[in-house]
């Protein structure tokens, strides 16, 4: 009896079979900032728009998380990158994302914190650290496009 051995594919070859296909493809989707920014405004106006006490109070609480404490409110911010990565939640990541950007943080911090995430997350972040590198990207050339034009 011959083997088909070179025209049988294993688990290996398929999975190298689709990283080649994910190679090729263009780019991922990934929103463009400025529809993150516009979206969370519009959904901020109507959480505002509630009037419900228990939410205004846990919105008022969330932003005074991030003030200067013992922690700088700079500080505060790449944690809650972390914490927001960790959590796997893309809209928090690039909230936090924009607000390490306008605290200074460079692109190697940001990116430092993002491992740290990796680590305490696992694989499973991956698809979410795409998607902050990705955000990061663009925001520094946004910084950097208006820096050019003062």
């Amino acid at each position: 009896m011959q083997s088909n051995h070179r025209y049988r594919t294993n688990e290996h070859d398929q999975a190298n079979r689709g990283l080649i296909e994910m190679a090729q493809c263009p780019r991922m989707p990934h929103r463009p900032f400025q529809q993150f920014r516009d979206d969370r405004a519009l959904g901020n106006a109507r959480i505002s728009d509630s009037k419900h006490l228990g939410i205004s109070r846990f919105m008022r609480l969330d932003s005074a998380a991030y003030e200067d404490g013992a922690l700088h409110g700079r500080t505060k911010e790449l944690l809650g990158l972390v914490a927001s990565a960790v959590l796997r939640c893309n809209d928090c990541i690039d909230y936090h994302v924009e607000q390490c950007v306008n605290a200074g943080y460079s692109k190697a911090e940001i990116e430092d914190a993002l491992n740290v995430a990796l680590v305490v997350g696992g694989s499973i972040f991956i698809p979410h650290l795409r998607h902050a590198l990705l955000s990061l990207d663009e925001l520094l050339e946004e910084r950097s496009r208006s820096t050019r034009t003062e």
